[in-house]
């Protein structure tokens, strides 16, 4: 048996939808293997870093009942991963504002590009495959075929009104991560002061990895809407933020490329 034209499996891990699109044809068999096999690892991930877990090894270290040389080697991994991203994004992002270990702000797209990589990128290698991708929540990884006459076409919803698109993005192979307060509210903290960010409705930005395009979408709610300094060091990432008024900017590989306000024009095409 054979998957033919699209399929779609959903899973609620780590408080959110996290959804699996396959695009092709594919041996049933081997697309259920990967989606378990991707899905069983991300609520692996869950209990070794959720924040809402007494027995997560992410809270007993923070408890200092657990060594971080004892917990999983996933926490050493990520906590090599955190210092780098604060250093790239000089200090917009950091695991260690609060004086303890706290890798929240990292985790998701660090496992859901590690999971995407690992168990649905390879199904690409079949016949008859054309893409494959993960959307957790908003958050994706995204693989296309080599050769393949395919893109993605992401949407960028208005965070004052989900229903209506902002603008559109189409990525072959890369991710797209949003953040902001429209969903959850202002639980994003400025490391460098310890308050919470409030400028930014919604930032989205484009990468070649998940991991990295969550950091800077991180960064960019940190930042706030008046500061775009922050992007001649997020290299090859495209993006928008969007303020509590409407008010869009969006950049390009570091270059500003427009600053306008969220209206009609921006649905028309040319």
């Amino acid at each position: 048996m054979t998957v033919h034209g699209r399929r779609v499996e959903v899973a609620e891990i780590m408080g959110t939808a996290i959804s699996v699109h396959l695009i092709g044809e594919v041996d049933a068999g081997a697309f259920d293997t990967a989606v378990a096999a991707c899905f069983d690892e991300l609520r692996t991930v869950d209990r070794v870093f959720s924040p809402y877990r007494d027995d997560s090894d992410i809270l007993r270290i923070a408890r200092g009942e657990l060594a971080m040389a004892d917990a999983s080697p996933w926490v050493a991994e990520v906590a090599r991963g955190c210092p780098q991203a604060e250093a790239e994004t000089g200090g917009l992002f950091s695991a260690m504002w609060s004086g303890v270990f706290d890798p929240t702000g990292y985790v998701k797209g660090w496992s859901i590009e590690r999971a995407a990589r690992a168990h649905l990128a390879p199904l690409l290698e079949n016949r008859g495959a054309v893409a494959v991708g993960v959307n957790a929540g908003g958050d994706m990884q995204l693989f296309t075929a080599v050769g393949a006459d395919w893109a993605w076409n992401v949407a960028i919803a208005d965070p004052a009104d989900r229903s209506r698109v902002l603008a559109t993005v189409r990525v072959r192979d890369g991710a797209v991560a949003t953040s902001g307060l429209a969903e959850r509210g202002s639980h994003i903290i400025d490391p460098r002061s310890g308050r919470a960010a409030r400028d930014v409705a919604s930032a989205t930005v484009v990468a070649d990895s998940l991991v990295r395009a969550d950091v800077w979408a991180t960064a960019a709610v940190v930042a706030g809407f008046a500061d775009l300094r922050w992007i001649s060091r997020a290299a090859r990432t495209t993006g928008m933020v969007i303020d509590a008024s409407g008010r869009v900017r969006r950049w390009l590989d570091g270059v500003e490329v427009t600053a306008t306000v969220a209206g009609p024009s921006l649905l028309s095409a040319s």
